[in-house]
């Protein structure tokens, strides 16, 4: 699958899959209220067993108060790259909620990536090893 999108392209496995987004509102709701969450000075991590087996579901939720929609944008889609090479090692039947703090505003790519490995690795959400950086 191609996408193009303004000259562009896209390779259809370089986005996060549909089966893997979460986007309900309730679904959100739900793992704030009853989810347990880990933090770092980065990011916080929210995460929701459910109680039918599944494919990993992921949500970003980046606040006004981190910056203006370039930089919201840019890291929701850091976030969003790094978790969809990771799909493979999370456990399965979760919803991951993953919050940026204020500090991401200033990281790249890479600390982004090392940020949220320390804190998923905190949280035990990979089946067996984690990612290697």
């Amino acid at each position: 699958m191609l996408l193009v999108c303004k000259g562009v392209s896209l390779e259809g496995d370089r986005i996060l899959k549909r089966e893997y987004r979460l986007k309900k509102r309730q679904d959100f709701r739900r793992a704030f209220q009853a989810g347990q969450s880990y933090a770092n000075r980065q990011f916080v991590v929210v995460l929701y067993k459910r109680e039918e087996e599944g494919v990993p579901r992921i949500g970003v939720s980046v606040s006004r108060k981190v910056g203006k929609a370039v930089v919201r944008n840019r890291i929701r889609r850091y976030v969003k790259e790094v978790l969809r090479h990771w799909i493979p090692q999370l456990k399965t039947g979760v919803d991951y909620v993953v919050i940026a703090r204020m500090p991401v505003a200033k990281m790249d790519f890479h600390q982004v990536r090392g940020s949220l490995l320390h804190l998923f690795k905190r949280a035990r959400c990979f089946k067996g090893k984690p990612p290697v950086l």
